[in-house]
């Protein structure tokens, strides 16, 4: 952000003194000037296009303090709690468009219904924020299924909101849903496969509370005699 601000301030300083020595009265064509306008160009674009790229990363939502305390405490740098922060602000970006997209046509809701796609995208997308260190664990979902996805939806919606359509498109409207229908049952999966853990953890619980509940049974019996 720094060496921008200074790129844009040199091309300013540079395109006056271009515009000074026009006015100056000077006859004669000097190089140099034109040298410093060209020069005073490139760095008040470069000095722009630094200021839109901080921009951009700038959109990111505020960060809590507990929030922030939690990536700390998850033992991340301020390198990775950025790097961390942008990708799960572009995957909800993702997955709110899919939503919307997926609203919009009867067969894709239907995706949507048969694979509990957008549940399983959100609910695995807080799985992740809760859970930072974990991310490269969900790489297939994040870099892979979901922008698939996402792509796949969008050209469905472009082919099947054609005018006129022949049976070249209505088969690949047919194919692509087939398509989107797999890619869909791929998120499902991802969500599975990152709590499973957690689902094995719960099986554990069970068995030893379903073992209590039957000592305490038999306890009770045996009382009762």
């Amino acid at each position: 952000m720094k060496n921008s601000k200074w790129a844009l301030w040199i091309g300013v300083i540079l395109g006056v003194i271009f515009l000074l020595n026009i006015f100056s009265g000077n006859d004669s064509f000097d190089y140099f000037p034109l040298l410093f306008f060209v020069a005073g160009g490139f760095l008040i674009y470069y000095g722009f296009k630094g200021k839109s790229k901080y921009s951009k990363k700038s959109e990111l939502p505020t960060l809590s303090k507990k929030r922030e305390q939690n990536y700390i405490d998850a033992g991340m740098s301020d390198s990775e709690i950025d790097m961390f922060r942008q990708t799960m602000n572009q995957t909800k970006k993702q997955i709110d468009h899919l939503q919307i997209t997926m609203n919009k046509s009867g067969k894709l809701r239907a995706v949507d219904l048969r694979h509990d796609t957008i549940k399983a995208a959100k609910a695995l997308f807080k799985e992740i924020v809760d859970s930072p260190k974990r991310m490269p664990e969900a790489n297939h979902f994040l870099y892979t299924h979901l922008p698939n996805l996402v792509d796949l939806t969008d050209k469905f919606m472009e082919i099947n909101e054609h005018e006129i359509k022949n049976r070249d498109t209505y088969d690949k409207i047919e194919e692509s849903i087939q398509i989107i229908d797999q890619m869909a049952a791929l998120i499902a999966i991802d969500y599975q496969k990152f709590v499973a853990d957690d689902l094995d953890d719960l099986d554990v619980e069970m068995t030893i509370a379903k073992q209590s509940l039957k000592q305490n049974g038999d306890y009770k019996q045996h009382e009762a005699r």
